[in-house]
């Protein structure tokens, strides 16, 4: 059998470090593609979202900014004065996804 040449090395050599670098890409790539965006409509407008039990924002943040969260099961409850809250349980895919929500008003 003839000894490798120089070249052919060199090609195993970067042949053996991409193979090695591919599953990190490879991480990274799904990573990315496992997060989700929440955008909501919500009306009234002057209404507070708070997922997951963390610190609430406004409904008109979440409308115009979506959030970003983990693919998988949230909960989301939305408040303001004079409404009924409403409590959603979400199971969000990758990606945008787009809630309409409008609360029902407390009785006078």
């Amino acid at each position: 059998m003839p000894a490798p040449r120089p070249l052919q090395l060199a090609s195993l050599r970067l042949f053996a470090l991409l193979f090695a670098l591919l599953p990190t890409a490879c991480e990274v790539e799904s990573a990315f593609a496992r997060r989700a965006y929440l955008q909501m409509q919500i009306e009234p407008e002057h209404a507070r979202v708070e997922i997951d039990e963390r610190p609430s924002v406004s409904a008109r943040l979440i409308r115009e900014e979506p959030v970003e969260l983990s693919v998988g099961k949230h909960v989301v409850t939305i408040r303001a004065e004079g409404y009924f809250p409403h409590d959603l349980l979400l199971d969000l895919p990758s990606g945008l996804t787009k809630v309409e929500v409008k609360l029902r008003e407390l009785p006078p």
